[in-house]
């Protein structure tokens, strides 16, 4: 429900990964294949001469180091201010204004209602069913639009549906309550901890 961008995350992850399997392969082969060692010590050693000779091409008048280190630190540089937007792209959308009406009658100004209220309540409810492990409520701002994402972890042997349906129907009070239609998206998540939990049906 959040702006976190997942296809790009699983790109970066996919390219991070092949570069680590490509390296590790590299280093397995020229520890283990004698042929492929050498056919690397053939490799690599006219090319570092190619490079060292390149290095004392374009040093810097004056001094030792080489217009290369400055592009690398350059390289260095751009990487590390996209790894921060990258950081500051995930999971983003989330906002405390649930519900806002700038047509309060005769009031001027913004009637809001803050995401927290919805949450407490809801986390409330919740919290006094024997049927839940866990719950968290959050309110998340998508495409401009408020709405509530929650996500329940139920016991063992609990009916996904009847589980959904009576949250249906806690968010229906809480709309009636705030007086706006509430979009939400439930998750209801199963894990280690449901299934090494004493099963208790909803009755």
């Amino acid at each position: 429900m959040n702006e976190t961008p997942r296809v790009l995350n699983r790109i970066l992850l996919t390219l991070f990964a092949l570069f680590l399997l490509t390296l590790g392969g590299v280093a397995l082969g020229l520890a283990t294949v004698p042929a492929f060692a050498q056919w690397w010590q053939a490799w690599a050693g006219p090319l570092n001469s190619q490079l060292q000779d390149l290095a004392t091409q374009t040093a810097l008048p004056g001094q030792g180091s080489s217009l290369i280190w400055v592009g690398v630190a350059v390289f260095l540089i751009v990487l590390i201010i996209l790894m921060i937007l990258w950081v500051a792209g995930q999971g983003r959308g989330r906002t405390t204004i649930l519900a806002a009406d700038d047509e309060a009658g005769e009031a001027e100004g913004l009637v809001s209602i803050n995401g927290s209220v919805a949450e407490q309540l809801l986390r409330q409810a919740f919290g006094e069913r024997t049927d839940l492990l866990g719950s968290t409520v959050s309110t998340y701002e998508v495409k401009g639009e408020p709405g509530l994402r929650v996500r329940l972890m139920p016991r063992q042997g609990v009916s996904p549906h009847q589980l959904a349906t009576e949250v249906s129907e806690l968010v229906a009070a809480l709309e009636l309550v705030i007086g706006q239609r509430i979009p939400v998206l439930l998750n209801i998540a199963s894990g280690t901890r449901v299934r090494f939990t004493k099963a208790e049906r909803v009755r």
